[in-house]
């Protein structure tokens, strides 16, 4: 089987992105000829019918994903990170290939717009902050929620909205850069930016870091009302049709892991626990030779396995995935992540036309029939994408 290029893991407007919008992946995506793609926006299905009709009109197969932020207060206890390095407890989530269009009762519904309600509910107090540290600068200019959401985000209001916002209008209100480095100097309690006033990405972390994140003069900390629990995010995406799937941080730039990912039989022996069966890697951010000897363990433990690009920063890269080198996935890698996909594909197929699909009704992964559900998906993919792909 020749593996087709994937991405299946990317942010859009709808929670925020370094696209400005959805269609621009799929040109991206023609350019690169990547045939498989996969949203993946936190806590929102606001973006697949859009999602759906531009993956029909380019001819690419789509997966429909969602992230989470979940809490496990028992974690949280005990100072174990999982995979967020600076938070004990606080768990990124996915959840893969879910029923197309969304189907989800009242309670579940609800349960999505309370944790939506609630990361608005912080990014609003933080703009409030960041409006009387403005007022103290006599800036002359302040933000309101309605108008970010207006102007940069589709549903939610993110603090990189606000990032983003900031730099925008210190560009539009001072003419010069040094103007522009003097102001930020203020904002930053009299640390001058490091990055240049035309490095975006870079500006817009160092906003980030010096006034939305703790300490920062404009830092809301997330009330527990901001989480679901584990238990509750996994309940939710096996109601919407998905596969509950783990997003691995792996290690970071110094070759450090978290608490909870760094020993792997271990790692593997708490996710089977929770029945989960499903890993998304971002390889860009790892070391080549730690992520094929971490990808190889958990395949040949029968686990789907997927890779992305995230996109979830103002850094605008291409849509293809790259290892941590910025070289090509090896041959392994990108037959794994392609079967994965596969695995996916085949399920949202069955669980969209009323089957089963690769969870029994139990919620448990049938991985005894992997190779089936490969198979199958690959039919599917290439049944969409097969024009542009020999």
């Amino acid at each position: 089987m020749t593996p087709i290029k994937v991405n299946g893991h990317f942010h859009t407007p709808y929670s925020f992105s370094a696209f400005n919008e959805i269609e621009q992946v799929f040109k991206m995506a023609g350019t690169e000829d990547v045939k498989v793609l996969g949203i993946n926006d936190f806590y929102t299905t606001d973006g697949y019918e859009e999602f759906a009709k531009l993956a029909k009109k380019y001819e690419v197969y789509p997966l429909f994903n969602i992230e989470f932020m979940a809490l496990q207060k028992d974690l949280q206890a005990k100072g174990v990170r999982v995979n967020d390095p600076n938070n004990p407890g606080r768990t990124y989530f996915s959840g893969k290939g879910l029923q197309y269009p969304v189907k989800m009762n009242a309670d579940m519904v609800d349960r999505l717009f309370k944790v939506q309600d609630e990361s608005n509910r912080q990014t609003a107090q933080m703009i409030e902050k960041l409006n009387e540290l403005l007022d103290e600068l006599n800036a002359g200019f302040s933000f309101s929620f309605e108008s970010l959401k207006e102007k940069y985000a589709k549903n939610l209001v993110r603090e990189r909205h606000i990032a983003k916002a900031l730099r925008e209008k210190v560009v539009e209100e001072f003419a010069t850069i040094e103007e522009q480095k003097t102001f930020f100097t203020k904002v930053f309690s009299g640390k001058e930016p490091k990055s240049a006033m035309d490095d975006f990405a870079g500006l817009e972390n160092e906003i980030r870091g010096n006034l939305l994140k703790s300490g920062g003069r404009a830092f809301v900390p997330e009330d527990d009302k901001a989480f679901l629990s584990l238990e509750q995010v996994v309940e939710l995406i096996i109601h919407a049709g998905g596969i509950p799937c783990y997003p691995v941080l792996l290690d970071n730039p110094n070759g450090e892991f978290t608490d909870f990912e760094g020993d792997y039989q271990k790692l593997y022996e708490s996710l089977v626990a929770k029945n989960v069966y499903s890993l998304e890697l971002i390889p860009g951010r790892n070391n080549p030779e730690i992520l094929e000897e971490f990808v190889k363990f958990f395949n040949e433990k029968g686990f789907v396995i997927t890779f992305g690009t995230e996109h979830n920063t103002p850094k605008l890269d291409p849509i293809t995935v790259f290892n941590g080198n910025g070289d090509n996935l090896s041959d392994d890698m990108q037959q794994i992540g392609y079967e994965g996909a596969c695995v996916i594909a085949a399920h949202q197929s069955l669980i969209s036309a009323g089957k089963e699909g690769y969870l029994d009704k139990n919620g448990v992964a049938k991985i005894k029939e992997r190779i089936e559900f490969i198979e199958l998906g690959d039919r599917v993919i290439r049944k969409t994408v097969i024009k542009q792909v020999v």
